[in-house]
């Protein structure tokens, strides 16, 4: 999630925004772009303990050696040489170099490189010499991100220079794809229930990734509908954590087990023959919420006092010192009501079809951060008379979600505070703690109808990808992903069977622009944040220089088109960056996309292959 502010970041194909930075203990003949400007980072406050919970992807921990040797993903290398870099800038006037210090280790290239260095000779070399000696890299500090080329025949040393500069070789287009599908998932489910296939991402930038997710159908008996037919209760959570990934963790494995039984309680509760009201289904849910956090962050202090364990105290409290936002999607197939539950800035918008053709996006959440008025508002409301509560768009100036689980520190009082503090470990209580708590876990619930038959679709989430794409954006890249499979679907035969519902409802592949619907100049936002990444990137370029269609996975298309899409140099970079590097420049990424529609009724939700990452066999749908 964005901690801070951050200036103007350029790719390097970008060459009117460029601007060099010198570094001259960088290896010789290393010639370079300047991708980003000096930027300040911070978290969303300290860090909590750790807790044996177990993540929810499959490659959590990417450690130094892994990286290096993961289908040639070959990072966290610096190069220790004696000569200075070579000092210039790049452009047309610039003239190629020869040199050579760093050696080749595998078959990377590069068009050309270039430096005009002072008081050095410019020395033409043969096209064959520059494709067997360079290769694309990227260098890391605290005060920029640079893009160039390596020349020469010396090794990359697994060291750091003591500036701490990192030099990583960069990703190549297909090294960077297959990262971005390593934990892509896509699901066909066929239970004729209005929901047709769900496709899920997951990016980091944190390592480990503090983000997570959940899917989940509970089938409801025939008893409990007003019909008298059975249906499926259907859920989807994406939970975006800060300071540690233990709370999302454990929203992951309980979340949706806490609202389905409060929402089971008030279906049973109604009178025979009747649904219970939408208040008391609202209500429900946020109990469901506010429930799990009272055991995240009040029940766990009354297990540890009583232990008396360090170790237990390690273990239970990591959740609450932690925190997560949550963002619950709960559809009623016999109501076809979709309820979209939001504690915190992660994010729902349903995509449909207007009567032009084009897609309509409407967003089913807000953002609810200090940095939101109505949020700010409430808050103050709350703890009337201190006038600190919320600074700068966060609480306390320190918080930027105003809703979230966990973050026991803006919840416990001083006295439970000082009392961990002392009996196990913890942080000193601010001295702005006088009526907690000022974050809670209750969400804002909304209900939307849903229309399958004209192929509405809903995607959820975390605020990463808001960072970089508007609303609209989000929506008509789905419709432009949807067009073009819908097109490939009515040329290969072999496609069809699993991508029948793409056939009749759309046409062929959309032409320049994006299908979707603009939002007027000066509609309201309601309390959502402008993607901030395109400003600190400096993007500029339209629609059909920015987007492409590569992948099969909805989720990983937006992913894609979210780091740059047709910027391949932008994408590549992005993704070459380790963390803490890469937390300056994009967050962990975790993306839905639900597709409504008029399936067949099989019964079964099954893995669709051709969309998902290769697994080991017997990998189960988790609805």
């Amino acid at each position: 999630m964005r901690r801070a502010a951050v200036q103007a970041f350029h790719t390097a194909r970008r060459a009117p925004f460029r601007r060099l930075l010198w570094h001259p203990s960088l290896p010789q003949n290393f010639s370079s772009h300047v991708l980003g400007l000096r930027t300040a980072s911070s978290s969303r406050h300290e860090p909590g303990a750790i807790t044996p919970l177990h993540s929810g992807m499959y490659f959590r921990n990417f450690s130094v050696a892994l990286i290096s040797t993961l289908g040639g993903i070959g990072a966290w290398y610096a190069y220790q040489g004696e000569s200075p870099i070579s000092r210039g800038t790049f452009g047309p006037g610039a003239s190629p170099v020869n040199g050579g210090s760093i050696q080749q280790s595998r078959g990377l290239t590069s068009a050309s490189v270039y430096s005009n260095a002072p008081n050095s000779g410019s020395t033409e070399v043969s096209a064959a010499e520059v494709t067997e000696s360079t290769r694309r890299a990227v260098v890391v500090d605290d005060e920029g991100f640079y893009s160039g080329s390596i020349v020469g025949d010396g090794p990359l040393q697994k060291t750091t220079d003591d500036a701490g500069r990192k030099v990583l070789e960069m990703l190549t287009p297909d090294q960077a794809t297959e990262k971005l599908r390593r934990n892509e998932e896509s699901y066909i489910v066929g239970r004729g229930q209005g929901v047709v296939r769900y496709d899920v991402v997951q990016s980091p930038s944190n390592d480990p990734i503090e983000d997570d997710h959940s899917e989940k159908i509970v089938p409801v008996p025939n008893a409990s509908t007003l019909s008298g037919e059975g249906g499926d209760w259907m859920f989807w959570g994406v939970y975006d954590g800060h300071s540690g990934w233990t709370t999302s963790a454990k929203l992951r494995q309980v979340l949706i087990n806490f609202v389905a039984r409060e929402l089971n309680t008030t279906y049973n509760s109604a009178p025979k023959s009747t649904l219970p009201s939408p208040e008391s289904i609202d209500s429900a849910i946020k109990k469901g919420f506010l429930r799990l956090d009272h055991e995240i962050v009040h029940e766990s202090v009354d297990k540890v006092l009583k232990a008396n364990s360090k170790r237990v105290a390690a273990e239970l409290l990591a959740p609450a010192l932690s925190g997560s936002c949550a963002l619950l999607s709960f559809y009623d197939s016999r109501s076809k009501l979709l309820r979209v539950a939001c504690t915190g800035d992660s994010r729902a918008v349903l995509g449909r079809r207007g009567p032009s053709g084009k897609w309509i996006a409407t967003a089913l959440s807000s953002d609810q951060t200090g940095g939101n008025e109505d949020e700010a508002a409430r808050i103050r409301k709350e703890h009337p008379g201190e006038k600190d509560v919320v600074m700068n768009g966060r609480v306390w100036g320190g918080l930027e979600p105003s809703r979230a689980f966990g973050d026991s520190f803006y919840k416990w009082t001083t006295d439970t505070q000082e009392k961990i503090k002392m009996s196990f470990f913890g942080r000193t209580p601010s001295n702005r703690c006088k009526t907690p708590p000022y974050v809670t876990a209750e969400p804002v619930v909304t209900t939307t109808k849903v229309e399958p038959e004209r192929g509405d679709f809903v995607v959820m989430a975390t605020d990463g990808l808001w960072e970089m794409l508007t609303n609209e954006e989000v929506v008509g890249l789905v419709g432009q992903w949807i067009d073009t499979q819908a097109s490939n679907n009515s040329k290969n035969n072999s496609a069809r069977k699993n991508n029948s519902w793409l056939t009749s409802l759309f046409g062929g592949p959309s032409q320049g622009t994006l299908p979707v619907e603009k939002a007027p100049a000066d509609s309201e936002t309601g309390g959502q944040r402008a993607p901030v990444r395109q400003r600190q990137w400096g993007v500029t370029a339209n629609e059909h220089q920015r987007f492409v269609v590569e992948d099969k996975n909805a989720a990983t298309h937006l992913v894609r088109n979210a780091l740059g899409g047709a910027d391949r140099d932008m994408v590549c970079a992005l993704l070459t960056l380790p963390s803490p590097y890469s937390r300056r420049y994009r967050d962990d990424l975790t993306v839905e996309v639900i597709f409504f529609g008029e399936g067949a009724e099989g019964g079964e939700v099954v893995l669709n292959r051709e969309a998902t990452a290769p697994r080991k066999e017997g990998v189960r749908a988790k609805l």
